[in-house]
């Protein structure tokens, strides 16, 4: 059996569309697109494609950003497990994408569109978008105001960091500079120590955390910080356990609207798809065909889609008409497989 898509080189097209399409996910359903020859679906894609074109035109493209699948996101909050800030900021970035969309479609309306319906379909939520925005600054980074417990808490950390440094820096500047390596504070554990010269290990009383490979330097925590410094280490685990309670708040936050981002998803890629085909329309400088009901062809000048436009020579054809058939004939190098193939 004769393998008519492979035969016609429409992966070959599939391919030109995955290039155009703004987003992975509506690339991959370009790659997955097969042609159809039931008229209400091929004038449904066409007028979307046209449509777009339109829009494009009036509008540009719209903003898609670098939207992933939010599948495994969702799945995931359904679980009630708690999301990380990657996860949150990428749910934030999904409802940015979808609020986008409908600014699009709505600013300065001048047309309705069968896109219009799709677009209405988005579901926006600013309030979870701004509060995560707001509360994660970046992948490895929690807002101090992200809750007035942790302000409260990271207060404290500065205030005790800058008495332990106070303190320290009577061994750095001070009487006991001489008995150390490097006139420093610096940190092994999750513990401020300074550099002290191992000849001098009785001079400067306090805990010892860790060793130079040469043996020459110990890492020493004097006694006066020991009681800070544990009172810092307790409230990082205070501000741990501060930033996973805010993170499994926003992550159930998620788990109520999963739903609406799975349909926002499904919705924004089919955007995607569709804004896609117009894109590859314009580059291959393409118009919407008329679809009839009968058995007729007639192509107008048509060029085959993967050749260079500038260099293709354009055929007309036409059946259905007078006849129903054609023989094309003609040497090598003719034209005859480009132009059975457009």
């Amino acid at each position: 059996m004769i393998d008519s898509e492979k035969t016609l080189e429409f992966d070959k097209v599939r391919r030109l569309l995955a290039d155009a399409c703004p987003i992975k996910a509506a690339s991959a359903r370009a790659l997955a697109l097969t042609m159809s020859s039931d008229p209400t679906v091929i004038r449904r894609r066409l007028t979307a494609t046209t449509d777009a074109k339109r829009l494009l035109t009036i509008k540009g493209m719209p903003s898609f950003g670098q939207l992933e699948d939010i599948s495994e996101i969702c799945d995931a909050a359904d679980k009630s497990a708690t999301l990380t800030t990657a996860n949150l900021m990428t749910v934030a970035s999904h409802l940015r994408c979808a609020a986008g969309l409908l600014d699009y479609i709505r600013d300065a309306k001048r047309f309705d569109t069968v896109l219009d319906e799709v677009f209405e379909r988005l579901v926006t939520n600013r309030r979870l978008e701004d509060r995560i925005s707001r509360t994660i600054v970046s992948e490895d980074m929690i807002a101090d105001d992200a809750s007035p417990a942790l302000a409260d808490i990271r207060r404290q950390q500065k205030k005790t960091t800058a008495g332990i440094r106070e303190t320290l820096q009577k061994y750095t500047s001070g009487a006991f500079s001489k008995f150390l390596q490097e006139n420093i504070v610096t940190m092994r554990g999750g513990r401020y120590v300074v550099p002290v010269k191992a000849e001098y290990r009785g001079e400067i009383k306090g805990l010892l955390h860790d060793t130079s490979a040469s043996g020459a330097t110990l890492f020493i925590e004097p006694v006066g910080v020991v009681e800070a410094n544990n009172a810092l280490r307790e409230l990082e685990s205070r501000e741990k356990f501060e930033i996973e309670r805010i993170l499994a708040e926003l992550s159930a936050c998620v788990a109520a609207i999963s739903p609406e981002l799975r349909r926002n998803f499904a919705n924004i890629s089919h955007l995607a798809f569709v804004f896609g085909c117009a894109e590859l329309s314009f580059r291959m400088d393409a118009s919407e065909p008329v679809i009839s009901d009968d058995r007729k062809l007639s192509l107008v000048r048509a060029r085959h889609p993967l050749l260079d436009r500038a260099k293709t020579v354009p055929v007309t054809i036409s059946l259905g008409e007078g006849y129903r058939m054609i023989v094309i004939t003609g040497p090598n190098t003719g034209g005859k497989t480009v132009s059975l193939k457009t």
